[in-house]
C-alpha cells in the first residue's frame, strides 16, 4: 500500500496523534518513515519588543524537541525515522519534502499550534490535503471523528 510515510508534527496534542499513527501505519506496512517539523517564516515581530532571532532559535528548538519526540516513539516501534527542521511557509515546506523524497503517503494532526485553532482544519492542514498528489492521512482528537483519509481531487 504505502512504502514509504512522512508525518508532520509541531508537538501539539494533535501532532502528537498523528505521530503515533505514522508510527504504527509505517510498522504494520514496513513502510520508510519521515518526520519534518517546520519554523513558520511568515510571523513578524517588532524589534522594540522581541528579539526576531531569539524568537527563530526558540521555534526551531521546538522543533527539534517535537521530531525527538518521533524518533522516539519510532524507536520504542522498533523504526527509525528521517526528520528534519525546515523553514518557511509550513504546507509549502510539507509538501516540497514531500515531492523530494518521494512519499507515498502524509500523516498530519487535524490542527497545530497555529491562530486558526479553532478551525475545522487548520489552514496548513487543509492546504495540504488540496495541493498534495499524494493520500493524505488526517489523524482528529481523541473526542473527534475517527481518522480521515483524503485525497486531492475529493
Amino acid at each position: 500500500m504505502y512504502d514509504s510515510i512522512l508525518v508532520a508534527t509541531d508537538g501539539s496534542d494533535d501532532a502528537t496523534r498523528a505521530v503515533s499513527h505514522a508510527v504504527g501505519l509505517a510498522r504494520d506496512l514496513e513502510a520508510d518513515l519521515y518526520g519534518v517539523s517546520v519554523v513558520e517564516t511568515r510571523r513578524e515581530y517588532d524589534n522594540a519588543i522581541v528579539d526576531p532571532e531569539e524568537v527563530r532559535r526558540r521555534l526551531r528548538a521546538d522543533a527539534r524537541d517535537a521530531l525527538d519526540d518521533l524518533e522516539a516513539t519510532a524507536g520504542s516501534a522498533g523504526l527509525e525515522a528521517e526528520t528534519a527542521v525546515l523553514e518557511g511557509v509550513p504546507h509549502e515546506e510539507v509538501l516540497a519534502y514531500a515531492d523530494d523524497h518521494d512519499v507515498a503517503a502524509i500523516v498530519v494532526g487535524t490542527r497545530g499550534e497555529s491562530s486558526f485553532r479553532r478551525t475545522l482544519l487548520g489552514s496548513t492542514v487543509d492546504a495540504i490535503v488540496r495541493l498534495s498528489p499524494s493520500p493524505v492521512v488526517i489523524v482528529g482528537d481523541e473526542n473527534g471523528a475517527e481518522t480521515l483519509e483524503r485525497r486531492q481531487n475529493l
